[in-house]
């Protein structure tokens, strides 16, 4: 490739430029570096010979082009002849012109690839160029399409693993993916793919080692599958996209190959793929595992193959670097290198892909690594700071209570000293295994709450110590350790917290002591932070008594105006609401009534407004009271034909959510909806009925009235008062789509 030469003898790179240092000989540069995933790595130093021209079409300024001598990086990049430079950038003259239609632009698209035949590593590596070849692959027919692609086939790894050539050939792929659905271009297309990865698998090392050509690489395998090639979903998902799901144990999308974006793939090819790219030797193995790009590669490849639990079986024990021999079930992980697994669990690239093996592993292969690799070694890795969250994952993807029982046997009395080393998250996966699999409950609440106090100490303390986690570990006197004001809530301690008042409240009695006896200038504190606000919401959405409930809002009267136009603390406004009695919710309405105009102004306020009734309760204060009454006159009566929704439905896990789903009520306020939505459709009507006053009143008698032996009947009278009339409103303002729990 040609690179414009810079002021003081500088190199461009193309992904080779990590730790260079040059020297410069006569006409040749040496570059020093370390190239971890070459195959042929020794002692020598990869030397780059450099030629200096003048092209007359540049303005006579002197570029310079580079060859790779003796092996190193990519292929040697002729000039593009001037003939043709000048073609392409009259063709790019002529897309900017905008005066072209569909047809005439196929055509052209067209004339042009066919123009680069046999020219293409040049002019898919060329800066300029590159952009003109990437408009016409996204303009051409799938003819030219595959055409161009079946004739750079050869080179095609050389293109991916370039800087300019890698966007050419992401361009290429997308553009294909558009034909996909087509039938009749199915065949050409299938053809095409499977002339590439014949190519791929001969030396794919260093492409999956290439910071380009691993990208690359992962649309080709999501192309394969038939998911998106952009879908972060396989590229890599966010953190907190990966702690949402660990802490919820919601299902992933890629569980089961259950993508909601499934198109028509090519499944024998991305089994050909796969298989080919981990069919290396030892050594090869070794060197995948600890390069964070290859890291990715089969991180995507394992993620797309996820239910297919006959192609993981043999390619997960050959990614641990187990002997390919003895691929028996049962078999797989030899002891001997066991621990050579565990050290490699402490280097951040193999961490990463051990959380998906053991996210995606079949069943009986999780159960022989737990046995093999894990066991007597957790609290090692959870000390690591790359091996805790392979911890996590493992917890989080525990099957049964016994792999809980030996979880707990190892870590269960390492709380205070887990939280002392910064890992939190273990303790948090443990906690949320232990609720979805109902073992272990109250041993943790118990564990925790003397991880964070002491014996000698009251419960007081525990809700603001978890609150600030780093702050009071890090404090040399612990026993006089005070809250921290004015700096942030840590969020793996909030996420605790929010997980702690999910169980059943006899467990975690000691946590509502403490949170509802914090002082009320550090109750309004948490509330106006956003993880504190979670873990106030939390605790309102808990099993705790009404009256518990009651204590903590009182102390934020006075102040709900405040916490009202903060976008995350409107949630706490609505949830003290309804947990408040009926001469609290009066008192936090008039707050709101008072700056109605400037709050319907922000993007929560009239959700708020809405939900708090207000506008009914300016102009018809007795009226809103009376409905308020009413309200709560049914929603006991519900609890009276039913009981409570708490006591006789298991907790969900609904722990924290992405910032793309949509956060789920709490079974109790779901209830609560029901009520209100009932209530406001017949309101809305006639609020001053007297014949729904009296229909009411019967609703009541009927309900006191039914004897223990007609209990069917009392459910059947409540659906039908309670619920035929409004339908539960699943929909929260739009900003709760966005709302993260952290």
């Amino acid at each position: 490739m040609v690179k414009k030469a810079k002021g003081k003898g500088g190199f461009d790179g193309d992904g080779y430029n990590k730790n260079v240092s040059r020297q410069v000989t006569n006409e040749t540069w040496k570059f020093k570096k370390s190239f971890k995933h070459h195959k042929n790595s020794d002692s020598q130093t990869p030397v780059i010979r450099y030629h200096y021209f003048v092209d007359p079409s540049w303005k006579n300024e002197i570029f310079l082009c580079y060859e790779f001598v003796n092996g190193y990086g990519n292929p040697f990049r002729k000039q593009v002849e001037p003939e043709t430079a000048k073609y392409f950038a009259e063709i790019a003259n002529l897309f900017e012109s905008q005066g072209l239609d569909v047809e005439e632009q196929s055509v052209i698209c067209g004339n042009a690839l066919e123009e680069a035949r046999g020219k293409e590593l040049e002019l898919a590596t060329d800066y300029i160029i590159s952009h003109t070849l990437q408009t016409l692959l996204e303009g051409c027919d799938v003819d030219n399409l595959c055409s161009f692609l079946r004739g750079c086939a050869n080179v095609f790894p050389a293109i991916a693993m370039d800087r300019s050539g890698s966007h050419v050939a992401e361009s290429a792929l997308k553009s294909l993916a558009m034909h996909v659905q087509d039938t009749e271009a199915y065949t050409i297309i299938e053809e095409t793919l499977r002339m590439m990865c014949k190519v791929f698998v001969v030396n794919p090392i260093d492409l999956m080692c290439n910071c380009y050509g691993s990208h690359v690489l992962r649309s080709l395998l999501c192309f394969c599958k038939g998911v998106p090639l952009d879908s972060s979903e396989f590229h890599g998902a966010k953190a907190s996209k990966i702690l949402a799901e660990r802490l919820n144990f919601k299902v992933s999308q890629m569980d089961g190959n259950d993508s909601q974006h499934l198109e028509q793939g090519f499944p024998n090819l991305l089994k050909f793929l796969v298989s080919g790219m981990v069919n290396c030797t030892r050594e090869d193995i070794k060197t995948l595992q600890v390069d964070q790009y290859s890291s990715l590669v089969l991180q995507t490849a394992l993620k797309l193959l996820a239910g297919d639990d006959q192609e993981l079986l043999q390619i997960i024990p050959v990614l641990l670097g187990c002997n390919k021999q003895n691929l028996v079930e049962g078999r797989s992980i030899d002891i001997i290198s066991a621990g050579e697994i565990v050290e490699l669990m402490k280097e951040t690239a193999f961490s990463h892909l051990m959380e998906v093996i053991l996210e995606v592993a079949p069943e009986s292969l999780y159960n022989e690594m737990f046995t093999k690799l894990f066991k007597n070694s957790l609290f090692e890795l959870s000390s690591d700071y790359c091996g805790n969250f392979v911890v996590q994952a493992l917890i989080s993807h525990a099957r049964t209570k016994d792999q809980m029982e030996l979880i707990w046997e190892e870590l269960g009395l390492k709380f205070g000293d887990l939280l002392g080393m910064r890992r939190p998250g273990v303790i948090a996966s443990l906690i949320t295994a232990c609720q979805r699999l109902q073992t272990h409950e109250y041993k943790c609440c118990e564990a925790l709450a003397t991880a964070v106090g002491s014996k000698n100490e009251t419960s007081k303390c525990i809700v603001p110590r978890i609150l600030f986690l780093d702050s009071y570990f890090s404090y040399e006197d612990k026993s006089s350790w005070n809250w921290t004001g004015g700096v942030k809530m840590h969020v793996m301690g909030s996420l605790i917290l929010q997980a702690i008042f999910k169980f059943q409240s006899e467990w975690i009695q000691p946590y509502i002591l403490s949170i509802t006896s914090m002082e009320a200038e550090h109750v309004l504190e948490a509330a106006k932070d956003a993880r504190g606000a979670h873990v106030i919401e939390a605790f309102l959405a808990s099993d705790a008594s009404t009256k518990q409930k009651r204590r903590l809002v009182v102390k934020l009267r006075g102040h709900f105006v405040e916490l009202a136009m903060n976008p995350s603390g409107s949630f706490t406004v609505e949830r003290c609401f309804n947990a408040g009695s009926l001469s609290l919710r009066e008192a936090i309405a008039s707050e709101l009534l008072a700056v109605r105009t400037e709050l319907s102004k922000t993007k929560q306020g009239p959700h708020l407004l809405r939900k708090l009734d207000i506008d009914r309760y300016a102009n018809k204060p007795d009226q809103w009271r009376s409905k308020q009454a009413s309200k709560h006159s049914a929603y006991n009566d519900f609890y009276v034909a039913f009981g409570s929704c708490e006591s006789k439905l298991p907790t969900k896990n609904k722990f924290l959510s992405d910032a793309s789903i949509d956060i789920s009520e709490p079974e109790e306020l779901n209830t609560r909806k029901e009520i209100d939505s009932s209530l406001t459709s017949t309101s809305m009507l006639d609020d001053t009925s007297v014949e729904k006053k009296e229909k009411r009143k019967k609703r009541k008698r009927d309900v006191g009235s039914e004897d223990a032996v007609d209990s069917k009947k009392v459910m059947e009278n409540a659906v039908k008062n309670f619920l035929s009339s409004g339908t539960l409103d699943k929909k929260r303002r739009g900003a709760s789509k966005h709302k993260l729990q952290i």
